[in-house]
C-alpha cells in the first residue's frame, strides 16, 4: 500500500471539499446516515465476521463490546450523524472582529484544520463520527483502523465515499487504509506534509506511540481514570443512583466511573447500601482501609464482591464492572487524590453544598468536571455536539469532546484602504 499517494489524493481531495457549502455536506451526511441504513444486512454481517475472529484471538470482553454493532448501534449513528447536519457550520464564522485606529479592519474568520490522520482500535463507529465531523468542516481524512474492524470498516467506507460521489465531492475526502501490517502505521506517523493533526484512539500504548513517534501534532485522550466524590451534605439515594449509571450504563467505556471517593462521615450509612445494591448486578469493588472498615461495621464479615485494594488499582481505568474505593476525610483529600490519580478525563461531585460544588469545579483540572451527574455524559452527542473524533485531555487547542469547532483553526483576515506602515 502506498500511503504517499494516499496522503496526496486526501490533500487534493481537501482542497477541493474545504470550499464546499454547507448544503452540499449536509447533503454527504444524510446519505451516509440512509446508506448505513440500506445497507445494515451487509455492514452487520461483516461486523459479524470481525467479532468472531475477536472472540478467537482472545479479544478482551470490553473490546468485543466496542467492536460489535447491531442494528440498534448503526440506528444511532445514522442519528448522530442527523443531529450533525443539523448544527451550524462553523467554517467561515467571523470572530473578534475590531477596527484598529489607523482605520485597518481586522478580524478572525474559522476554516477547516486540513488532513486529519486517525488511527484506532476495535471502534467502527469511530469511522462514521471522524468522517462526518470531518465532512461537515470540510477537513479530509485518512483513516486507519485496527485489524480486528477490517471487514466492518472496509462497507462503513465504502458507505461514506458513496455518498461523497454521488453528491459531487471527491470521495478521496476519506481515506481508509485497508492492511493490517503495523509498519504502516510508523510510515503514517512521518507524513508531515500531508497530515496536519493526527489523533489517536484507543490504550495508553497506543497513545504513548503516536507521542513518541510522530512528527505530526498529536491530540491525545480519551483514557479514563474517572472519579465522582460523594459529600457528606450529597443526596445519599440520588448519589447511589448517579453512581450505579456511571459504573453500569456501559462499564467498556471512557467515561464509566473507575473510583469513587466517600465523605467519612456518610461512609458507614452509604457504602453498604452501595456495595449491596451494585454487587447485585454484578460489580466487584477494591476498597481501601477506610473503606473495609466502614464494610466491617456493617456486618461480621466483608462482602465477598470486595476486596482489598492494590497498590495500583486507583491508577487503572478498569473498563470492566469494578469499582474502586476509598473513604476520605473531606473535599480537600478528595481534590488531591483526584490530583494524584485521574487522567483529567471526567470527575465530578455529589453534594447539595454550593461552596463545596464551586471549589471542586475551582480546583479539579479535567477536561470535564461535573456537579450532582454521571460522568457517562462526557460525549460529543450528549453534550450536544452531535458526536466526536476524540476526547481530548490536553490543554493545547482542544479539550474534552472534539467535534465542529474544534476541527476548525483560524486566519487572521485584515481589510484596508491601501494602508502602508510607517
Amino acid at each position: 500500500m502506498n500511503l504517499l499517494d494516499i496522503g496526496n489524493k486526501a490533500r487534493a481531495a481537501w482542497r477541493e471539499l474545504r470550499g464546499a457549502p454547507t448544503e452540499k455536506k449536509n447533503a454527504v451526511l444524510l446519505s451516509i446516515a440512509d446508506g448505513l441504513m440500506s445497507g445494515k444486512s451487509e455492514i452487520i454481517a461483516a461486523n459479524q465476521m470481525d467479532t468472531a475472529l475477536g472472540e478467537r484471538a482472545g479479544l478482551t470482553l470490553a473490546l468485543l463490546d466496542r467492536l460489535r454493532l447491531d442494528e440498534a448501534r448503526l440506528s444511532g449513528m445514522a442519528d448522530g450523524l442527523r443531529s450533525v447536519v443539523s448544527l451550524p457550520d462553523p467554517v467561515g464564522e467571523v470572530f473578534d472582529e475590531s477596527i484598529q485606529p489607523n482605520g485597518l479592519k481586522v478580524y478572525k474568520q474559522r476554516v477547516p484544520l486540513g488532513v486529519l490522520g486517525v488511527i484506532y482500535e476495535a471502534r467502527p463507529n469511530v469511522t462514521i463520527d471522524v468522517a462526518g465531523l470531518a465532512i461537515k468542516t470540510g477537513n479530509a481524512a485518512i483513516l486507519r483502523g485496527g485489524s480486528e474492524t477490517l471487514n466492518s470498516n472496509r462497507e462503513l467506507v465504502q458507505v461514506i465515499r458513496s455518498a461523497l460521489h454521488s453528491n459531487g465531492l471527491p470521495a478521496d475526502a476519506i481515506q481508509f487504509i485497508d492492511d493490517p501490517d503495523r509498519e504502516l502505521v510508523m510510515e503514517l506517523l512521518q507524513m508531515h506534509d500531508t497530515i496536519d493533526m493526527l489523533i489517536p484512539r484507543g490504550g495508553a500504548g497506543l497513545h504513548q506511540f503516536c507521542r513518541e513517534n510522530s512528527r505530526i501534532p498529536v491530540i491525545t485522550g480519551g483514557i479514563g481514570i474517572c472519579h465522582l466524590f460523594v459529600d457528606e451534605s450529597a443526596d445519599l439515594p440520588a448519589a447511589l443512583k448517579v453512581i450505579r449509571n456511571a459504573k453500569i450504563q456501559r462499564p467498556t467505556v471512557c467515561n464509566a466511573l473507575d473510583t469513587l471517593l466517600v465523605h467519612r462521615l456518610v461512609a458507614g450509612e452509604f457504602l453498604p447500601a452501595l456495595v449491596r445494591e451494585l454487587a447485585a448486578d454484578g460489580v466487584l469493588f477494591r476498597a481501601d482501609d477506610g473503606a473495609v472498615q466502614s464494610l466491617h461495621a456493617a456486618g461480621r464479615s466483608l462482602p465477598a464482591a470486595v476486596s482489598p485494594a492494590g497498590v495500583d488499582d486507583f491508577d487503572t481505568e478498569w473498563l470492566s464492572l469494578v469499582l474502586g474505593l476509598r473513604v476520605v476525610s473531606g473535599l480537600e483529600e478528595a481534590i488531591e487524590h483526584i490530583a494524584d490519580h485521574s487522567t483529567g478525563h471526567s470527575d465530578g461531585i455529589l453534594t447539595r453544598d454550593e461552596t463545596n460544588a464551586t471549589r471542586f469545579v475551582a480546583q479539579v483540572d479535567s477536561a470535564a468536571v461535573y456537579v450532582n451527574a454521571s460522568t457517562r455524559f462526557t460525549d460529543g452527542g450528549q453534550l450536544g455536539l452531535g458526536a466526536e473524533v476524540a476526547i481530548s485531555t490536553q490543554r493545547l487547542h482542544a479539550r474534552g469532546p472534539m467535534a465542529l469547532r474544534e476541527l476548525t483553526t483560524y486566519k487572521w483576515v485584515i481589510y484596508g484602504a491601501n494602508h502602508v506602515r510607517e
